[in-house]
């Protein structure tokens, strides 16, 4: 039995001629966060479908802590969170919590400390119908964690989450990865999942296009950084622009793009300014470049 919570062989999903997911291999390890990006129809639907059960491979192999994907063993120890979850209006949260427990044969006494969990201890009484969108999200997060399941595979999760929802559903996210869980999460939000992954993986017309950390990507695609030079005041910012070979921004900033390996240089450059230097900011290539970089194509490509 493999040591590894996901593990797909040469794994294919073919609908008639069309092949949604091509040939993936990969194995994910206890604990690890993974997000999984790509443009729509890119085939991620397709690998969640796969992984919880819900879709069979056309061929190749994929296993959920060593048994087969949709096998009692594994979906007892993965829970889903979708993108837009869907409860009974007319139950409350409490009520519906109680209900999942119930099916997850776990004790419902576990329901008021989840609710306060994800911040909805005060509304725990009131009717699903009553609740915004983001309330019923984070009641979605609440039911995913019942029973404490080992694998959580998350899509969109943060749709319609303010930003301190979303603070406060990611630092939860990020202490059950700590305590071993293994979080396979989809986004279209780039930005925010920089400092929220382990690993990434970009997926392209149904293959993996890219797989690694932010600093490994980074490294592959070879993007400039960007420094960014905000001087004390307008009059030194006409040499500085000259010297740094930069190009001056706002009145009284300089841009530089550079290599990754020539930032040092360039560093040794600007504190040469000493005094006339107010604040520097460097600025590496983000997901969003990256996945720009390794997904570049045409708007005809989309998979239906």
């Amino acid at each position: 039995m493999s040591a590894s919570v996901l593990v797909l062989d040469n794994l294919c999903k073919r609908y008639g001629a069309l092949a949604a997911v091509k040939d993936m291999t990969m194995a994910v390890e206890p604990g690890e966060r993974l997000v999984l990006v790509g443009h729509n129809g890119a085939g991620k639907t397709t690998l969640f479908n796969m992984v919880l059960g819900l879709t069979r491979p056309s061929s190749g192999n994929l296993t959920v802590f060593g048994a087969p994907a949709g096998s009692l063993a594994a979906r007892e120890a993965t829970a889903f969170l979708p993108e837009s979850v869907a409860f009974n209006g007319a139950l409350s949260g409490t009520e519906t919590l109680k209900f999942f427990a119930r099916l997850r044969g776990e004790d419902v006494a576990c329901v008021h400390g989840l609710l306060d969990r994800v911040g909805l201890a005060d509304a725990g009484h009131k009717a699903v119908r009553t609740y915004s969108k983001g309330m019923r999200q984070r009641l979605g997060l609440a039911q995913a964690l019942i029973g404490s399941p080992r694998l959580l595979v998350l899509d969109e999760p943060t749709s319609g989450l303010d930003p301190v929802s979303r603070k406060r559903f990611y630092d939860i996210v990020d202490s059950c990865a700590a305590r071993g869980t293994t979080v396979l999460t989809s986004s279209h939000a780039l930005t925010e999942m920089e400092a929220h992954a382990d690993r990434i993986i970009i997926m392209r017309k149904g293959e993996m296009a890219a797989d690694g950390t932010l600093q490994s990507l980074r490294q592959q695609t070879k993007l400039p950084t960007r420094i960014r030079v905000r001087a004390v005041s307008a009059e030194p910012v006409s040499q500085m622009t000259k010297e740094l070979d930069g190009c001056r921004i706002n009145g009284q900033a300089v841009e530089v793009v550079c290599a990754a390996n020539r930032v040092s240089a360039h560093m040794k450059s600007i504190a040469a300014f000493g005094d006339a230097v107010a604040d520097v900011e460097i600025l590496p290539p983000g997901l969003d470049d990256i996945y720009l970089h390794f997904s570049a194509r045409n708007d005809g490509d989309d998979l239906p």
